[in-house]
């Protein structure tokens, strides 16, 4: 399992070279050739999965690793489905990148498989992290798209290429919000099953909760004040560090229920 992990590893850091090298030296051929390899490591990252989950015995999302490696890998399909279905090429100079970071991360952490913790033993395991994956991965795919945005605006780009990454951007952090509301509401439940309280102020679910409420924001200024432009993209971008230190930092800097997630 390792040998597929740390290949996908390797070919997502390969498409990432290809990347910036192609978009400075701007060779077509570069380009194609960091998508074709990014395609071949997000397969290998997908039988790496596969196999970690049928060793496990359960879906691999119970640890840092496993959500960080599952993480990465929703933020790369976000990727191939946008850039697929809106020809979206000017996404991947970004997206690739954090793609690597994400799995870099990964690497990082404990790869042992472990039992599922007594608390984790439920049927929402799957809904409450599996929506967090989504989200986490949609809100990333939206800074991306801010970044972009706010690159393009500088050289003046066309008015069509800033509307679609404006619009890309909204479309993510809806999509991300509606994935993040799912995903407290599913830990709400969960924890009064698992713990006799549906909100215990910890902090995974206190920056949970920043988290939506930042995002929140943003769709109220966006739908009722009708902001958008370069303000909306800074907003997605710097919204992203947040979306970060909910996932890891909280885990690595304090001490809660969630420790072990």
């Amino acid at each position: 399992m390792k040998i597929l992990f740390f290949a996908a590893l390797a070919l997502y850091a390969a498409a990432t070279v290809l990347r910036f090298i192609g978009t400075a030296f701007k060779k077509e051929a570069l380009l194609r050739a960091s998508f074709i390899v990014f395609l071949v490591a997000f397969v290998v990252h997908t039988a790496f999965i596969v196999v970690r989950g049928i060793v496990a015995k359960r879906l691999p999302l119970s640890n840092q690793f496993e959500f960080s490696n599952a993480f990465a890998w929703g933020v790369a399909l976000m990727l191939i489905i946008v850039r697929s279905r809106m020809k979206a090429e000017w996404l991947c100079v970004a997206a690739i990148p954090a793609v690597l970071l994400i799995m870099t991360y990964a690497a990082l952490q404990p790869m042992e498989i472990r039992d599922l913790m007594p608390a984790l033993r439920s049927a929402w395991f799957g809904v409450h992290i599996g929506s967090a994956v989504i989200s986490y991965s949609s809100f990333v795919i939206a800074g991306v798209c801010g970044l972009r945005y706010i690159l393009a605006a500088k050289k003046d780009a066309e008015s069509r290429i800033l509307d679609q990454m404006d619009y890309l951007s909204y479309r993510m952090i809806t999509l991300g919000f509606l994935f993040l509301t799912i995903v407290i509401l599913s830990g709400a439940i969960w924890a009064e099953q698992a713990w006799s309280a549906f909100w215990t102020w910890d902090p995974k679910e206190v920056w949970a909760l920043i988290t939506w409420i930042i995002y929140a924001v943003y769709l109220h200024l966006r739908l009722r004040r009708k902001r958008r432009g370069l303000f909306t993209a800074w907003y997605a971008l710097i919204s992203v560090p947040v979306v970060f230190f909910t996932f890891a930092g909280v885990n690595t800097l304090m001490h809660g229920m969630h420790t072990y997630g």
